[in-house]
């Protein structure tokens, strides 16, 4: 792709945190690849929204058409039932499967109301309930601000104050009881946390993946965040994911790197 990085974080944080979401690890020595480590719904999802926001398409189609050509990739009883209704319609939800697809409004749009408006179009198809639309406009939110030279800081409160997440807890605080969450309010703040608490990209998966729980949700999060503030994800991690996806997943996350990637 030239000199255009690829926009592949959440995408990768996904990857990573797919062999640990059943079989958690609580600390950050782990193996970042083991061979079965594959893409699950968050990055089918992911790349669905990158497709419609290239396309300028409507996010439940392109959420059914992914969905429906890559089954089994561990989505949501609810949501498997929404692909294939005859009539989909939103249903409430206040699940993690709206902030896990949502990182690449933050890289689409040019100012933050821009976000924010993105965002709830992208989670209200299925995630209407008020917890599921600020999980996704707090991600997307987050990536915005960091790939606009945000500091940590600065993101931490304009979430909290914003969405009022509770982003005063370390890591630390969190591991020892955390367990499987599936609400956008029991991960995505936590991945948040991940992120705000890390050294670098890997570092900021690595964090996320040790609290345990819903490991790639939460990973694919913090990485995406990771990836707009660090300006890169490592070459090697680029490298294994790459070779993970198929040619109808890498073509349209091709395509939205080679447009947006220059904001990295």
């Amino acid at each position: 792709m030239d000199t255009i990085p690829y926009i592949i974080g959440a995408v990768a944080g996904d990857v990573i945190g797919s062999v640990y979401e059943w079989r958690n690890v609580k600390t950050v020595e782990f193996g970042l690849f083991r061979k079965e480590s594959t893409f699950t719904d968050d990055s089918v999802l992911t790349v669905a929204t990158m497709d419609a926001l290239l396309t300028k398409s409507d996010y439940a189609t392109a959420y059914r058409t992914y969905a429906r050509t890559y089954p089994g990739r561990g989505y949501g009883g609810r949501f498997r039932k929404w692909i294939h209704s005859s009539d989909p319609q939103p249903y409430n939800s206040w699940g993690n499967g709206s902030a896990m697809r949502v990182s690449p409004v933050g890289w689409a749009c040019n100012d933050l109301h821009d976000v924010l408006r993105e965002a709830q179009k992208s989670a209200e198809v299925t995630h209407n309930h008020p917890e599921g639309i600020k999980g996704a406009q707090a991600t997307a939110a987050a990536v915005f601000l960091a790939r606009n030279n945000t500091s940590k800081e600065e993101i931490k409160q304009y979430i909290t104050e914003t969405f009022q997440y509770n982003l005063n807890r370390t890591i630390e605080d969190i591991r020892p009881g955390y367990s499987f969450d599936e609400s956008c309010q029991g991960s995505v703040p936590e991945a948040i946390i991940a992120f705000l608490e890390s050294s670098g990209y890997e570092d900021a998966v690595r964090l996320a993946v040790s609290i345990g729980g819903d490991s790639d949700t939460i990973a694919c999060i913090a990485g995406g965040i990771a990836e707009a503030y660090y300006k890169t994800t490592p070459a090697f991690i680029v490298e294994q994911v790459m070779s993970r996806l198929p040619d109808a997943l890498r073509t349209p996350l091709e395509a939205f790197s080679m447009q947006y990637g220059r904001r990295l």
